[in-house]
C-alpha cells in the first residue's frame, strides 16, 4: 500500500481540528450554496472524509435525502458524528455498489486528485446520476497557488533539501491540468464538463497549528517519518512555517478548481 493511501487511527481527528476550519470548511460552504441553487432532491457526496462539506449540505439542503460515502472507516466516525443525519456508507467511488439513475446531485470536495482511476469515477458519477444530473467536484490547484500548501513545500525543502518529501505536491495538489480534468471528464461520459478556477481564502490559529496539521493529520506523516524523528521535523518545520507566514492568526489565499457537468440527459 502506498504512503498516499495508508492513515492512522488518529489521523482523523488532527486533520479535521488543525486542516478543516482553515482548508476545507472555506469551500463546503461555496459548494453547498451551490448544490442549493440546484435543488435537488436525492444527492450522493463521495470522499465525505470528517463531514465537513456534508454539514453544510445538510444545512443547505434541508429536505434533500443525502448520502455520505467514504472508503476511510476512521474518517467517516468523525464525519458521523459531525453530520448523523444522511446515511452513511462506506464505498469507493470508482466501483459504487448503488443503482442506476439514482442521485440528482454528486458533489466530492477534494476526494477526486486520490481516486487511482479518475475516468472511471465519472463513469460512475454519470451512471448513479439521474439523466441531466449534476456533478459538483472540487480539486485542488497547484500548490503554489495555495498560501498554506505553498509555504509547506517550501518548508519541506528548506529543513529537508537533499531529500524533500512530496507529498503535497504529489498528492493533494498533483491533479489540476484543466486540460486533463476535461478530457476525464469526457472519458467518462460526462457532458458540458466546466473546469473553472477557484480561489476563497482560509483562516489558521497559527502556523503552528496547520504545520500539525499537514505532519501529523496526512499521509505526509510517513514521509517525515521515513527521513527522521517524526516530532523533531514537526518541530523544525513549525519555525520554518512561522519565519514564512508570521505569529498568531494567519489568513492565506486558497487556489481550487471547480468541475461541474452533467450525466447524459
Amino acid at each position: 500500500m502506498s504512503t498516499d493511501a495508508r492513515w492512522l487511527a488518529t489521523m482523523p481527528e488532527v486533520y479535521d481540528r488543525c486542516l478543516g476550519p482553515a482548508l476545507f470548511a472555506p469551500f463546503a460552504a461555496h459548494v453547498a450554496a451551490e448544490a442549493a441553487a440546484l435543488a435537488p432532491r436525492r444527492v450522493l457526496e463521495l470522499a465525505a472524509g470528517t463531514g465537513i462539506l456534508t454539514a453544510e449540505l445538510v444545512a443547505a439542503l434541508p429536505t434533500a435525502d443525502i448520502t455520505a460515502t467514504d472508503v476511510n472507516p476512521a474518517m467517516m466516525a468523525v464525519g458521523q458524528a459531525r453530520a448523523p443525519g444522511p446515511t452513511w456508507r462506506q464505498a469507493d467511488a470508482q466501483q459504487l455498489d448503488l443503482p442506476d439513475n439514482s442521485f440528482d446531485l454528486v458533489a466530492c470536495q477534494f476526494g477526486l486528485m486520490f481516486f487511482p482511476d479518475k475516468p472511471a469515477a465519472f463513469a460512475e458519477t454519470a451512471r448513479v446520476l439521474a439523466p441531466g444530473g449534476s456533478l459538483l467536484y472540487t480539486v485542488w490547484d497547484a500548490a503554489e497557488t495555495s498560501d498554506f500548501a505553498g509555504a509547506m513545500v517550501q518548508s519541506l525543502r528548506a529543513v529537508l533539501p537533499e531529500d524533500p518529501p512530496e507529498f503535497i505536491v504529489r498528492g493533494p495538489h498533483g491533479y489540476h491540468d484543466p486540460d486533463q480534468l476535461a478530457a476525464d471528464l469526457r472519458a467518462g461520459g460526462v457532458v458540458d464538463g466546466r473546469v473553472e478556477p477557484l480561489v476563497l481564502r482560509g483562516a489558521t490559529a497559527s502556523a503552528q497549528v496547520i504545520t500539525e496539521g499537514f505532519c501529523l493529520g496526512t499521509p505526509l506523516r510517513f514521509e517525515l517519518a521515513e527521513r527522521g524523528p517524526l516530532d523533531e521535523l514537526t518541530g523544525r518545520l513549525q519555525q520554518e512555517m512561522v519565519s514564512r507566514l508570521g505569529s498568531g492568526p494567519v489568513t492565506g489565499d486558497l487556489g481550487a478548481l471547480l468541475v461541474t457537468g452533467r450525466a447524459p440527459s
